[in-house]
């Protein structure tokens, strides 16, 4: 079994359980140099009813199931659920914090055509879908998690953040790489340490943000 990494593009993350994003991108080549063509894996979901939600391509690690399928222009947008374990309890939880930033799918190619170096699936068939640390391939950007929400309210309130809290605001809610908040952090609040002292946050964010752009 083969396996292709996306970016984990987050739609939706809830309390109760239920996740939403995209999980395979078309026309993007990735680390790997794999590119996967709109239309690769229609008939492979056409009439599934779930797909396993997996820990690292691991058969004995299952978390949850995908339970709705959409093909849309950037790619399969899935819909799903972890499972009421403490495996899974975990994986939501780190899902939530970016520890589990990407998910990939493992699939046996039936289809593929090679131009250049690229290769081009066609068609695949599509097993699972896992959640895993460092995906292949970063292209999507996160664009509603709770901790986003979390941090914005911990500004709000006049909290300083940590230089990890910096790179995940900027990472999960503008889109920035993971070389883009780095850098942006690195500018903008070099020899600024850990809180505890009393700059401003709101100041130092919005430098962040113009110095990504």
């Amino acid at each position: 079994m083969n396996e292709f990494d996306f970016a984990l593009d987050l739609k939706s993350l809830n309390d109760n359980g239920a996740i939403e994003g995209l999980a395979i991108g078309y026309g993007n080549l990735d680390a790997g140099g794999d590119i996967v063509a709109r239309g690769a894996i229609s008939a492979s979901i056409a009439g599934r009813k779930s797909i396993p939600m997996l820990l690292y391509h691991d058969q004995r690690r299952p978390v949850g199931s995908w339970t709705s399928f959409e093909e849309v222009s950037d790619g399969l947008l899935v819909k799903g659920k972890f499972s009421n374990t403490s495996a899974a309890n975990e994986a939501r939880e780190d899902a939530k914090s970016g520890a589990l930033g990407g998910l990939s799918m493992g699939y046996k190619t039936i289809r593929h055509r090679m131009e250049g170096k690229a290769r081009h699936l066609l068609e695949v068939a599509l097993h699972e879908i896992s959640l895993v640390t460092i995906p292949m391939n970063d292209r999507t950007r996160v664009t509603n998690v709770k901790d986003i929400e979390d941090l914005q309210a911990r500004l709000v309130a006049g909290d300083r953040l940590t230089e990890r809290q910096w790179e995940t605001l900027l990472k999960k809610g503008f889109g920035l790489s993971n070389t883009e908040a780095e850098r942006a952090v690195r500018i903008n609040l070099k020899g600024q340490g850990d809180p505890d002292y009393t700059a401003d946050p709101d100041a130092a964010f919005w430098a962040a943000m113009n110095s990504a752009a």
